[in-house]
């Protein structure tokens, strides 16, 4: 994509005001405001993801899609950016963590813990019903965001966002 692109002008033919922010950034960025400001869309940090996680998304700035992994927050994406668009990577990397929405197997009540298994922090715990399958919930203080569990769930029933949005704790 061109480094000269106005994306206010583009983004105005399209119906918005300005580039739209994801709902999840990459680990450690600054607001989105400054990142828009700041990223030239070079595409270091996606070569530079080992888990291959961070794509190109609206405008060519770089996202994250837990469809394709989990973040293990390396920084490798920081180290390679020239721009100014990280906090140090001694700072928590973002406040993110996983959502169970209500297309989960176990609201069917069918058998899967797979979400569980994938979780290393241990963040999704199953909860024991009389006469029901086990109900999942996420301990939001131990989530880190990472989206292990997002791409092992099989109906795509778990996303990562901002704490506190219908989060299921």
């Amino acid at each position: 994509m061109p480094d000269g692109v106005n994306l206010s002008r583009r983004s105005l033919f399209r119906g918005r005001l300005s580039a739209p922010r994801p709902e999840v950034q990459l680990p450690w960025s600054v607001s989105w405001t400054d990142f828009v400001a700041d990223c030239t869309r070079c595409g270091d940090c996606l070569t530079a993801c080992p888990e291959q996680i961070l794509v190109k998304g609206d405008g060519g700035f770089p996202t994250v899609d837990f469809q394709r992994g989990e973040c293990t927050f390396c920084g490798e994406c920081v180290s390679a950016c020239q721009a100014p668009v990280f906090r140090p990577t001694t700072q928590t990397p973002w406040d993110y963590v996983a959502h169970i929405e209500a297309g989960c197997l176990a609201s069917a009540q069918v058998f899967c813990q797979r979400c569980q298994d994938s979780c290393e922090q241990q963040a999704i715990r199953f909860s024991p019903q009389l006469g029901r399958v086990p109900t999942p919930s996420i301990h939001t203080e131990s989530c880190n965001g990472c989206g292990a569990c997002v791409a092992d769930c099989p109906v795509g029933s778990i996303r990562v966002g901002a704490p506190h949005q219908g989060s299921s704790t």
